[in-house]
């Protein structure tokens, strides 16, 4: 009789710590709120004036008090300019569910504050799927950048259901240098990106950095895969 109610207390036990770790790894993975784009006017295009949107974004070397990042996973904080967590995880803010209109020129302004991690290919250091080509980098308008000035890029390649029409950008993101110092808010000056992209009809995608700043194979581990971090998703509305 113990034996057997042993038995039974053991597979409860089993039974809820799965239960918990599976609720645990749903709730880290919850989707952020979406932030939507700003419709500000009109912009002109080869396909005449569209209306014209804006969001903002930054990117981040690690969570901090003021800046806390997605629920669940590595929350490490800064204080006194030094991290308390030895393990961190870069993040995009303040969301990576995004929402933008359709058929509208979309310029997103990001502030990156992380330093370089060179990616594996080359290609990722170039600008891919602007409206012209280009990405403006603390006021300079350039195709592209170095290998080794790569800190992430944000880069949409993909659709998830078939009819979509096919979107493709990815515009590398400038790193601060690696001896830059930490102003009083504990992270260094920011650098300063700029793109613009037309978008077309509804739809739902997703977009990730494709600078390997992660754990396990090749760097694409951990945060590289996580909502809220170094993925998101991206609605044209």
């Amino acid at each position: 009789m113990k034996r057997a109610l042993l038995t039974v207390v053991t597979v409860l036990i089993g039974v809820l710590i799965v239960a918990g770790s599976v609720m645990a790894l749903s709730w880290a993975q919850e989707e952020p709120a979406f932030i939507e784009a700003k419709i500000d006017g009109t912009a002109s295009t080869p396909q005449g004036d569209l209306p014209h949107a804006t969001l903002d974004l930054e990117i981040y070397p690690n969570t901090s008090a003021e800046i806390p990042g997605p629920r669940g996973f590595v929350n490490s904080t800064i204080e006194n300019n030094a991290v308390t967590q030895e393990e961190s995880w870069p993040l995009y803010w303040p969301s990576t569910s995004l929402k933008v209109p359709a058929h509208s020129v979309v310029t997103i302004r990001v502030k990156q504050y992380d330093n370089a991690t060179t990616p594996l290919n080359r290609f990722w250091a170039d600008v891919h799927g602007t409206m012209d080509g280009t990405a403006t980098y603390n006021g300079q308008k350039l195709t592209g950048i170095k290998p080794e000035q790569v800190a992430h890029t944000f880069t949409i390649h993909q659709y998830p259901e078939s009819g979509q029409p096919t979107v493709f950008l990815s515009v590398p993101m400038l790193a601060v240098p690696n001896n830059a110092k930490n102003e009083a808010n504990g992270y260094p000056k920011p650098q300063v990106i700029e793109f613009s992209f037309v978008t077309g009809d509804p739809g739902e995608y997703v977009w990730n950095c494709e600078d390997p700043c992660g754990d396990s194979y090749q760097g694409f581990g951990g945060v590289m895969q996580a909502r809220g971090w170094m993925s998101g998703k991206i609605e044209v509305v």
